[in-house]
């Protein structure tokens, strides 16, 4: 007799005004296993694994957990049942530890009283049988996202849940960190544990997962086992056309100096040394700067320093010879800086706003937008935006008036590099530009990209994708300890000797 499955989802249907975001979709996972779910950006996936989490409840359809059929109507059922999520985006108070957030809602409490001791022995234990490494008393806000991250994976862990639904789990890790979930995730499947992976990244799916069940709009298109398919095969499935995975771009004509840096320092919020420590570099017209670097060596706060986000304690900025140090951060922008950043939901959007004001945020104040007696020219901003969502293919149920809230993240991260591009920069900085983008997408945001180079802009990308900082870049700057501790060049040097300085064992040095 066949074992049951341990999930199946038979049938679902989940509606939203405007779309139908699972249309008909029947998924079964065995115990035991890895199944990949993919899908291009807004095909139905995250709604989907919502749905099997309790945060939706479907229009039609069932769910059955070993062969029984249940009801989930909220993420408590989910719990009791054994189901785990990790979110794209986490769910984790800020101002809460690590340990607070992982126990949040499971607080193990004799007579009345709160029992931490006990619940940090458990946590110790699991972060060191699965190689997480997470501190318990860090606050929240003072860790990277790739703790976050992980903070996210305990949480599940702890609660000793059976079905784990990771939703875009590597979109925030480095090359490193990712190799080290790819080992937990085996770990767990080989304990017996049912594993849901979310994914854009081919590579990671043909590597880690045992089967694969592919959405397009909304729609089930197939489940194939991945010994035996291509990633070519998948990306077809995936947006019903080949894909392009290598960037074709001509050779760099960099021209006059776009942003000279020097001296920056930029304090830290974490601890009591500096994050960025008198780093100094330029990037000219029509080239492409990347920042490489492992998270958490300074990147962001370098990053924060150029755009005004946060003060510099000290060094310059000048933007085509204007000294912006200490500019506002809308004197930047129309002065002809782009910033695609790191948080799509901190800096990128304002949740509750439409997509259309969402498209407007840095122009609304032009002409363009605003009449003379200071009214918001409707129209105007409806024609603009709808433009911007054709152009970049940003899928959302009621076009520009769709609350960016409810969009994809993906979807969401398409609308700010729509914008942030259409605005014809003279210096765009993109952080992480496709992160959590598939890889349709991926490939028209990277010949957007080149197009800006080519147009005689500069470009400062700050990446975690080493296949990207490879492909896009013309001049690769590793950053470590909040310190630039080499110069590369894509075409003659290798992923190995990046790696080595990303790990500080190659300070100052440069390879032509």
């Amino acid at each position: 007799m066949e074992q049951p499955y341990a999930i199946e989802m038979l049938h679902i249907t989940k509606r939203f005004p405007g779309i139908i975001a699972n249309d008909d979709i029947t998924l079964q996972l065995r115990k035991g296993e890895i199944h990949a779910l993919l899908g291009e950006n807004g095909a139905g996936k995250s709604t989907l694994m919502s749905v099997l989490f309790g945060l939706y409840q479907a229009e039609e359809g069932i769910i059955k957990k070993d062969g029984k059929e249940v009801q989930i109507k909220d993420p408590n059922d989910a719990n009791d049942l054994g189901i785990g999520m990790v979110h794209q985006h986490f769910k984790l108070v800020e101002c809460f530890s690590v340990l607070d957030n992982i126990i949040l809602g499971v607080e193990p409490a004799k007579g009345g009283v709160l029992q931490k001791a006990e619940a940090r022995e458990k946590i110790v234990a699991l972060s060191d049988k699965y190689g997480l490494k997470v501190d318990p008393d860090a606050l929240v806000e003072d860790i990277t996202v790739g703790m976050q991250q992980r903070t996210e994976i305990m949480k599940m862990l702890y609660r000793d849940n059976e079905i784990l639904i990771f939703d875009e789990p590597t979109a925030v890790l480095t090359p490193q960190e990712i190799e080290e979930l790819m080992q937990i995730m085996r770990n767990l499947a080989a304990e017996g544990k049912s594993i849901l992976f979310i994914s854009h990244k081919l590579n990671e799916i043909m590597e880690v997962a045992d089967r694969c069940t592919v959405l397009r709009k909304g729609k089930y298109i197939g489940t194939i086992d991945i010994a035996g398919t291509t990633r070519e095969e998948l990306s077809r499935m995936m947006v019903g056309r080949d894909v392009e995975f290598v960037v074709q771009k001509d050779e760099a004509k960099p021209g006059d100096v776009i942003l000279d840096v020097q001296g920056l320092t930029v304090a830290s919020k974490v601890h009591s040394n500096n994050a960025v420590k008198n780093v100094s570099f330029q990037v000219r017209a029509g080239e492409i700067v990347c920042i490489a670097g492992i998270d958490g060596n300074g990147q962001s706060e370098l990053v924060y320093g150029l755009t005004g986000l946060e003060p510099v304690s000290s060094g310059t900025v000048k933007l085509e010879g204007q000294d912006i140090t200490h500019a506002p951060i809308r004197k930047r922008s129309t002065m002809g800086m782009s910033h695609i950043p790191e948080d799509r939901h901190k800096h990128g959007l304002v949740l509750d706003y439409t997509l259309e004001y969402n498209m407007v945020l840095q122009r609304y104040f032009e002409p363009e937008f605003v009449s003379k007696a200071g009214f918001l020219k409707q129209g105007a901003i409806r024609s603009y935006a709808e433009r911007l969502i054709e152009q970049f293919d940003v899928r959302s149920g009621q076009g520009p008036i769709t609350v960016a809230r409810s969009m994809s993240g993906g979807n969401q991260q398409k609308a700010i590099i729509a914008r942030e591009i259409d605005k014809n920069p003279e210096l765009l900085v993109a952080v992480q530009p496709t992160r959590g983008l598939d890889v349709g997408a991926i490939e028209y945001i990277h010949k957007q990209i080149v197009a800006t180079r080519d147009a005689g802009k500069g470009v400062l990308l700050i990446s975690l994708e080493l296949d990207e900082v490879m492909s896009l870049s013309d001049r690769i700057l590793v950053m470590y300890e909040g310190e630039i501790v080499g110069e590369l060049n894509p075409k003659t040097t290798t992923v190995e000797e990046m790696g080595l300085y990303m790990a500080g064992a190659k300070r100052g040095a440069t390879s032509a």
